[in-house]
């Protein structure tokens, strides 16, 4: 088990599994500091071969509350709004990009700029306390990092509209049945289960699971027709690969398969 301080975030791995916990208390608010910093250690954690999924999850009570409010207070021009959701719309996509899965450890308060970050994660888990919403509209602004792209296409349009316009907020469970989280479990059962998950999919064949988040990725942002155009050809891509023929031998052979991501 590998663990690093950074100054915002903390970084364990253990398992081919990446856990990163945002601790920048009392709210673990995005500041330019911290967007900076989870973006290095994106990088860093994309080349490193002991990594195979991610987790990320909130120190204390919060997953992330929003945005810092001083920073956003002492922006005086478009210019400067404009460069500050590009920058931070640009360390989302990556996330979002990411061919290791990123699953998101929702541990309680997820607001405004927290929620955009968990809904560019692949896979999102919820504690039952928890809360999530996008509450710019009552600041007089609008969610810049994603919040009015990835909301839609996540729960639908009419829904999306509502919270955005209200501002309001929805429990865990509300969440759930809305299919923003995929589960919703005890506090104290959430790390576990992150966890758990991210293993499981670390031990599978890799170079499925990067096919699979390209062909899901990708497949939301282009038509029906070229969408299975992709699967195709990526499912052909993988027909020539060694982690395809261990995978049904094991299979046949009733045993576990021992993927070399080849």
């Amino acid at each position: 088990m590998t663990t690093i301080a950074h100054t915002l975030i903390t970084q364990k791995v253990e398992d081919f599994v990446a856990i990163l916990t945002i601790n920048h208390p009392p709210a673990n608010a995005l500041t330019p500091d911290l967007l900076r910093e989870l973006e290095s250690t994106m990088d860093d954690l994309a080349e490193n071969e002991r990594v195979k999924a991610l987790v990320l999850t909130g120190a204390g009570r919060f997953f992330i509350a929003g945005a810092d409010i001083r920073v956003l207070a002492g922006i005086a021009s478009s210019q400067e709004g404009q460069k500050m959701a590009l920058d931070g719309q640009a360390i989302f996509n990556k996330i979002e990009r990411s061919t290791k899965p990123v699953i998101a450890a929702i541990n309680g308060a997820c607001f405004g700029g927290g929620l955009e970050l968990a809904m560019c994660c692949h896979i999102r888990l919820a504690a039952n306390e928890a809360r999530l919403g996008q509450p710019e509209i009552n600041l007089g602004i609008i969610p810049g990092f994603g919040g009015t792209q990835r909301l839609p296409r996540l729960i639908g349009s009419s829904k999306a509209t509502e919270l955005v316009l209200t501002g309001e907020s929805i429990s865990a469970e509300e969440a759930r049945t809305l299919g923003l989280v995929s589960q919703v479990m005890p506090s104290g059962d959430l790390m576990r289960q992150a966890i758990g998950l991210a293993r499981r999919i670390a031990s599978k064949g890799q170079l499925a699971v990067q096919a699979a988040l390209q062909a899901i990725r990708q497949g939301t942002e282009i038509g029906l027709r070229e969408g299975l155009t992709l699967e195709a050809n990526l499912f052909g891509a993988l027909c020539e690969s060694a982690d395809k023929t261990e995978g049904l031998a094991a299979f046949l052979e009733k045993r576990q398969p021992h993927f070399q991501d080849l």
